[in-house]
Formats: C-alpha cells, sequence, structure tokens
C-alpha cells in the first residue's frame, strides 16, 4: 500500500509557479528592467561601507552575555584602577601597550653580548620616539607607579646581574621580580640560575587617559614604523605587537577579501560558461550562464546596500556571505537551465516558461526556505558577528531567489525567444537550421544551429543521456546497491572515528585572525614557541563579604586558594596574596589580627608600606566587601589547553565552600566562546533539522523522502565533522559560522533529488531514481564543481579565515554531492514507500506463479 502524499502546499504552489512563468515569459522586459534599477538603487548603500564596518573583536566575536564580561564588572566596581600605580596583573581590561621579542639569531645566549647591546640599542631607540611635534614621547605617555614609567626592568636586572639571575622569580631591590613571561627559552641550572636565554620580550605601557588617547596612537605608529623599518639588528631576530594590531589586522580582511570576491566570481563565470557552452550555435547558453552569476552579484548588490542603508553594522564575518550566494545562485541557475532543456522547442516562450517554473521554481523554494529559515534563527546568536552575517545572509538570500524568477528568468525567457527565431547565439542573427552542402565546413559549424531532438521534441543533451542511460541504470543494479551501503557504512565509521578518536580542536589562535606574513602573526608566533610556560595571571577573588580576622573561616578561605595551587597547570611558587603578606607583616609586629578591630586599624599601616596591595582590596568602613589574590598559570602552550585551564579553574572556584570565589583574567573574556560555541552549533544544527523537516513534510509530498532528506543532514554534519578533526580543523566562533552555513546549504542536493524523484511519473522506484538523476544529475554537478572550483582561490588567501572557510565548504559541497547523487538515491530505492507500480508488479508476478 502506497504511502499519504503530503503536498498540500505543494499542488497549489506549483500551480503558481506556473502562471508566474507564463508571465515572465510574456512579458520579459518588465521583469529584467525592474531588478535592474533595484540594484542601482540600494546599490547607493555602499556608500555607507565604512561608516557601517564595525570589527571590534570583542564586541563581535565573544558572546554578548559572557560570563567573564560579567566578573569583568564585578573587578571594575570592587577594584578600580589607580593611575599612580600601574600594576600589569591588575588590569582588568584591555590597555596600550607595545611589545618586542628579541630571539637570538644562531642560538645563542641573548643575555650576552654582541647580541644583549643590540637590544638595549633598540631599546634606547623605542624610548626615544617622539610625537606632537617633538613635544612628547615615551616619558610623558607612559604608565606610571610612583611617579615613575614602568620600565623593563629585565634590562636593569641582566645589566647588574648578568650572571647570578634566578628563574622564574628574582629578587630585585628587595622584592620579587616575575621574570618567565619576558624570559624565553632558559636553561638553568641546579639552583634555578640562568645559564642562557634565547629570547627577551620587551614591553611599553602607556596610559589610558582620555586626553592623551590620540597622542598614544601616533606613539604606538611611530613604533610599528620603526620596528618595521629596523635593520641595524644583525644579531636578534624582532618580531614586534602593538594593543592596535590585532584590530588593524581584522579590519584588513575587508580589504583583502574584495580582490578574491572578484577572482572567484570571475572563476565562477569561467566555469558556468565553459559547462553551458554548446557546440550548436542557436543552443548555446553562454549568455544564460554570464547572466545566471549576473544575478547573484545583484542580489549581494542588493541586500548589502539595503542593510546598509538602513544601519546594520558590517563585520568581517559577512564577507564569506558573497561567496555562499554565489554557490546558491548558480545551483538555481543551473537548474532552471536544465528544466528549460526539458520543454518542447517547439512550444511558444511563455509556455516552455511555465513548465521549467512549476517544476525548477518549486525545487528551488524548498531549499530557500530552510536558508531563509535558518540563517532568520541565528540572528539571535550569542555572537554579534554572527547575527550581523545571518541577517546579511538570510536578506541575500531572498533578493538571489526573487532575482531568479524575475531578472534570471526574464533573460532565459528573451533567450528562449532568439532560440525560437532560430538566431544565432552571437550575432543574433537568424542561421539555418541544416548544414547545407553548398556552404564550407568552417560555414556549417559556425553559421548553422538549431537542431533538437526529434523524438522528444527537447534539446539535445548529452549529459543528460550518461546520467539516463549510463550512470542512474547502473546504481540500481543490486550489487552497486550493496557496494553503495557498504561505503556508506565505511563512511559513517570514518567519521565517528575523526569526531571521537581524533578529537576535533577547540579553541581560535590569536594570529589565525591575522595575515600569514604579518608581524601579528609572527609575535605571536614567536611568543607561543619560547613564552608559552607561563600563561596568564589569574585573579581568584572573594566575591562577597568575608570576615578574614575569624582564623576558622580565613583557614578555611586559604585551603581554597590551596586547592588552586595544587592544579598542575598552575606553579605553586609563584603566587600573590595581601592576605598572606599581612599575616606575615602581623607576625614580624606581634599584632593579634585574630581581632578584627586591630585587622582593620593596622590595614593603613601595611598598606604605605606595600602600595599595590592597597588596590586588591574593597574595605568599606569596618568591612572587606571583596579582595582578591594571584596565581600564575603554566604550560598554556595552545587553544586547546587554554580550555582546559579555564574550565578547571573554575571548577575549582565553585568547589570553595567558604567563600564565593571568581576568576578573572581580561583574557577569559575570549575564552567565553569555547563554553557557547558547541551548544550553538549544536543548536543550529538541531534548527537546520527541524526547518528541513517541516519544509519538506510542506512542499515535498512524501513523507518518507522528506525524513530522508532531514535524516541527510545528520549524516552530512557527522561527515563534516570528522574530516574537520581528521583535516585539523579547530571549531572556534568563526569556524562555527562557516560550518552551519554550509551544512545548511548542503541540504540543497537531497532535496533537489528528493523532490524530483517524488515528481517522476514514473512507476517504480528505480525508474523514478534514473529519472530524477536524468533531470537534476548533470546540474547539481555542474553547480557544485562551479562552486567549488570558484571558491578554490580562497584555499591561497593569506588569512586563516578564508582557508577555513574553503576547507569546510570543500568538504560540505563534496559530502553532499556525493549524497545527493549516490547515497540518497540508493535509500530512495530502497527504503521508500511502495509506488503504484511496485505494487502492480508484485500483483503481476503473483498472477503469473498462479
Amino acid at each position: 500500500m502506497g504511502c499519504r502524499r503530503t503536498d498540500c502546499l505543494a499542488k497549489p504552489l506549483s500551480g503558481l509557479f506556473e502562471k508566474l512563468g507564463s508571465l515572465v515569459g510574456s512579458c520579459p522586459f518588465y521583469f529584467f528592467v525592474i531588478p535592474l534599477i533595484l540594484s542601482a538603487a540600494l546599490g547607493g548603500g555602499f556608500t555607507f561601507l565604512k561608516d557601517r564596518e564595525d570589527n571590534d573583536f570583542e564586541r563581535q566575536f565573544t558572546p554578548r552575555k559572557g560570563p567573564s564580561k560579567a566578573t569583568r564588572a564585578f573587578v571594575r566596581e570592587n577594584f578600580p584602577y589607580n593611575d599612580s600605580m600601574f600594576s600589569e596583573d591588575r588590569l582588568y581590561d584591555k590597555s596600550n601597550f607595545a611589545s618586542v621579542i628579541a630571539v637570538s639569531t644562531n642560538s645563542s645566549n641573548i643575555l650576552t653580548n654582541p647580541a644583549f647591546a643590540e637590544i638595549l640599542r633598540l631599546n634606547n631607540k623605542i624610548l626615544n620616539i617622539i610625537v606632537h611635534n617633538g613635544s612628547l614621547g615615551f616619558s610623558e605617555l607612559c604608565a606610571k607607579a610612583n611617579g615613575e614609567c614602568v620600565s623593563n626592568i629585565l634590562l636593569e636586572i641582566i645589566s647588574a646581574n648578568a650572571t647570578s639571575i634566578t628563574f622564574p622569580v628574582h629578587r630585585h631591590r628587595s622584592s620579587s621580580v616575575f621574570l618567565g613571561s619576558v624570559l624565553g627559552g632558559v636553561i638553568t641550572d641546579v639552583n634555578s640560575s640562568v645559564m642562557s636565554a634565547q629570547a627577551v620580550k620587551l614591553i611599553y605601557y602607556l596610559d589610558n587617559k582620555e586626553n592623551s588617547a590620540d597622542a598614544s596612537k601616533l606613539w604606538l605608529r611611530g613604533f610599528q614604523k620603526l620596528l618595521s623599518d629596523e635593520t641595524d639588528c644583525k644579531h636578534i631576530d624582532v618580531s614586534y605587537y602593538t594593543s592596535k594590531s590585532r584590530q588593524d589586522e581584522i579590519d584588513s580582511h575587508t580589504t583583502d577579501g574584495i580582490p578574491l570576491f572578484l577572482i572567484t566570481y570571475a572563476c565562477a563565470i569561467t566555469l558556468s560558461v565553459i559547462s553551458c557552452l554548446r557546440l550548436d550555435n542557436v543552443r548555446n547558453k553562454v549568455w544564460v550562464a554570464v547572466f545566471g552569476v549576473l544575478s547573484s552579484g545583484l542580489a549581494i548588490v542588493s541586500s548589502f546596500g539595503l542593510l546598509l542603508y538602513i544601519g546594520v553594522p558590517f563585520v568581517i564575518t559577512v564577507a564569506n556571505s558573497p561567496f555562499l550566494i554565489l554557490g546558491i545562485g548558480l545551483n538555481n541557475m543551473f537548474i532552471m537551465v536544465s528544466d528549460w532543456q526539458h520543454t518542447n522547442v517547439k512550444d511558444p516562450v511563455p509556455k516552455r516558461m511555465a513548465h521549467s517554473y512549476k517544476e525548477a521554481i518549486m525545487s528551488i523554494t524548498i531549499t530557500t526556505l530552510t536558508d531563509v529559515f535558518k540563517f532568520s534563527i541565528g540572528v539571535t546568536s550569542d555572537f554579534p558577528s554572527v547575527q550581523s552575517f545571518c541577517l546579511y545572509t538570510s536578506v541575500s538570500i531572498i533578493f538571489c531567489y526573487v532575482y531568479t524568477i524575475t531578472f534570471f528568468g526574464a533573460f532565459l525567457a528573451l533567450n528562449g525567444r532568439r532560440e525560437a527565431s532560430n538566431r544565432h547565439w552571437l550575432t543574433c542573427m537568424k542561421i539555418p537550421s541544416d548544414n547545407a552542402g553548398h556552404h564550407s565546413q568552417i560555414y556549417n559549424i559556425c553559421c548553422v544551429g538549431g537542431d533538437y531532438d526529434k523524438n522528444t521534441g527537447a534539446e539535445k543533451k548529452k549529459t543528460i543521456i550518461f546520467f539516463k542511460d549510463y550512470y542512474g541504470p547502473f546504481l540500481i543494479k543490486p550489487c552497486v546497491k550493496g557496494v553503495v551501503i557498504f561505503l556508506y557504512v565505511v563512511y559513517l565509521a570514518t567519521s565517528i572515528y575523526g569526531c571521537f578518536q581524533v578529537g576535533l580542536q577547540q579553541g581560535i589562535e590569536l594570529y589565525d585572525l591575522a595575515a600569514d606574513n604579518s608581524p601579528v602573526t609572527r609575535f605571536n608566533l614567536k611568543d607561543s614557541q619560547y613564552f608559552s610556560d607561563y600563561g596568564p595571571s589569574v585573579m581568584v577573588m572573594v566575591g562577597e563579604e568575608f570576615q578574614y580576622w575569624n582564623k576558622t573561616k580565613r583557614h578555611q578561605l586559604q585551603r581554597c586558594i590551596e586547592d588552586f595551587k595544587k592544579l598542575h597547570f598552575v606553579d605553586e611558587h609563584v603566587y600573590t596574596s595581601w592576605l598572606d603578606a599581612y599575616l606575615s607583616y602581623g607576625q614580624e609586629t606581634h599584632l593579634n589580627l585574630d581581632d578584627k578591630d586591630v585587622f582593620l586599624t593596622n590595614l593603613t599601616t601595611f598598606f604605605d608600606l606595600f602600595p599595590l596591595f592597597k588596590q586588591d582590596l574593597n574595605l568599606t568602613r569596618d568591612a572587606i566587601y571583596a579582595s582578591r589574590f594571584f596565581v600564575q598559570t603554566v604550560d598554556i602552550a595552545n587553544a586547546s589547553m587554554e580550555i582546559y585551564m579555564f574550565t578547571g579553574l573554575k571548577t575549582t572556584a565553585g568547589r570553595c565552600s567558604a567563600a564565593s570565589l571568581l576568576v578573572y583574567n581580561p583574557i577569559f573574556i575570549f575564552y567565553d566562546q569555547h563554553a557557547v560555541v558547541v551548544k550553538s552549533m549544536i543548536k543550529n544544527v538541531g534548527v537546520i533539522t527541524a526547518v528541513m523537516l517541516v519544509v519538506s513534510l510542506l512542499l515535498i509530498p512524501n513523507p518518507l523522502c522528506s525524513l530522508w532528506v532531514t535524516c541527510s543532514i545528520g549524516s552530512v554534519t557527522a561527515g563534516v565533522t570528522g574530516f574537520m578533526a581528521l583535516w585539523d580543523i579547530s571549531l572556534d566562533s568563526i569556524s562555527m559560522i562557516i560550518f552551519t552555513i554550509c551544512i545548511g546549504f548542503t541540504v540543497d542536493c537531497s532535496a533537489h533529488v528528493a523532490y524530483a524523484f517524488v515528481s517522476s511519473k514514473r512507476t517504480s522506484r528505480d525508474d523514478k531514481v534514473v529519472d530524477a538523476l536524468s533531470s537534476l544529475g548533470y546540474p547539481i554537478l555542474q553547480g557544485a564543481l562551479s562552486t567549488i572550483l570558484g571558491v578554490s582561490v580562497l584555499a591561497r588567501s593569506e588569512f586563516h579565515t578564508f582557508r577555513t572557510f574553503f576547507q569546510i565548504f570543500f568538504l560540505v559541497m563534496f559530502i553532499g554531492v556525493l549524497h545527493g547523487l549516490i547515497f540518497i538515491p540508493v535509500i530512495l530505492t530502497l527504503c521508500t514507500c511502495r509506488s503504484d507500480g511496485d505494487e502492480s508488479k508484485d500483483k503481476s508476478v503473483k498472477i503469473s506463479k498462479l
């Protein structure tokens, strides 16, 4: 017994599209010109592009409501900056600074001459950078402590004690100085004395006062110019970085994407033209291919211009959207052309357009609806960059759909009129349809055309013959089906192995946002190579009022702090605590700090001796409402270790029963994405699946086919995720965006084949599959190959973002085509509702046996 059909919307929509096709075929001029005028008007929005650009890394690429942002607000409220007592560890926000990493060129000891002498000369040049017509230098713009610039004390230590430096903590001027973050490639003896080092990091902090912000920017530019022009260093390799460098690199993504986009479009036009070339001078579809690509370009201009007009931020992630729209537009174009070629060439153009729209636009509508719904839901993402991307892409897909059925459809109709009057594809002059014996062979090749299949009345299509007469019948053989099912099992097993055995790496390396050969990338690679032994210094904060004079409670709190020091990624010997220092002070001065009054009264004297510790308490009247301690992390070599460290610190803080503890470092703002990105990806895939199921049930008149199309999303997701791990692609906020958009895109192949399968008038399931492949096999292959080859230019980009887009896009398109042309057709022959033809076959077999 056959399945109940669920085409409650398919039939009326097909009829509506049939009428629309007839209208476009009758009046193509209006449908062709209006989109051009609309695109020209909306394209004016690009004049606002510079004003709408918003690539602030924190605002766009971190969760809007990340927990660390709430923690930062707590730090800002309870531990405000003291501009006169600068402390790097006590920063709660990004600061203005410049940094240099010097590495010895021949792996020699950088602490000895001539390498160290070059470092001193370079340091003097940096300190002598002046701006504002020579009126302001580093000494006027620097961050200060006790009225003096915060200098690179490492240089002073090396100059004074080159042979007796202890690492990672060194005593200098009766205070401890942590050298783990500024001295790299260190070799020590048994007494922790430095024997040699390969790298030195110098940091130049500037103040954050608003009245000197412009001067600080000028100084940082002067710093960049000095270092980029530096040629005097023969014994050290110098890398540099400023607090503005990363933002500059992110901003440059937009300008880098423009030439890539133009090259991609040129490739797409070329490949589309080649795939639409015909030897017949009348049936040639060269101009159809050109205007099909142009239709996608107009959609991008119109959608982007409209959103720029109304003030939607333009984020770097949006630069990936045109490549996606190009792929969708090409796919739509090839399907439209394929259905046009199935029509009778002798029918009038309106009738041919009506038939093409009835078959093609219905299939295109299914994929468009799922894409629009999916990206519309993405607007609710926690990442503003994802929100902007989804909004731009949703509107672009709508324009792409509208322009496909208007602008491109109108040109297809105009081209149909040319074919109907048997005019040459290039000169538009009428030519004979049959070879003339009295003309030369060259004339017959260049000036004769208009042939068609006399049996069907449709155009001759050699590629369709391949899918109809060779590939389709081969695929439905029982032994071939068995091989396909076996290969599908191998595919799933490999995907699962990649997901669970290899493991998908999470996290984004900051240098991935910069060009490969940029100063930012070189600096970060050197930093990771020589200074990853010690990670960020982390604030451990008591987030509530606490009685530090209560001995029992104090011991409980100290045990919680000891738990942090026992973590294997924390150095238990590098630790800063105002409480421990105060208890030692009380012991030396014979104070009873278990008494509340004594504890609070003597804090003032203690802070006079150790002024930095005053910034570690929120002391109001006779209560301490918040305080903080510092632990030093170690061995944070990559993004995976960052996630592990971040999770471990928060878990340890949550286990403390003595008080409510918080952990914070400014870099944690960016770590918040790790907790959100996987959840967001799972949610997005779930939404895509649900939307695809609903739309399929409404528009594909067979519930089991709808189910298999929906299941293909999970299958492709597993495959892409597994092969991402095998290809060493990390999962971060940027790759999550790319992954989500591509996963939604790949459903198109399966949906088109399933709809063609159900719409086929053939009787048996095998014949339906062959019919579906003969109709859509070639356009699916055309769209996939043209798009992949078009975006392949991104593989050569200097930016990791664009290369990641190509890698994921290639995986999705390749796996999607495998499902659309191999796996799904075989599954449809085995696991769909039995058609009437199948049932009648069974009945005839039973009768013959009887």
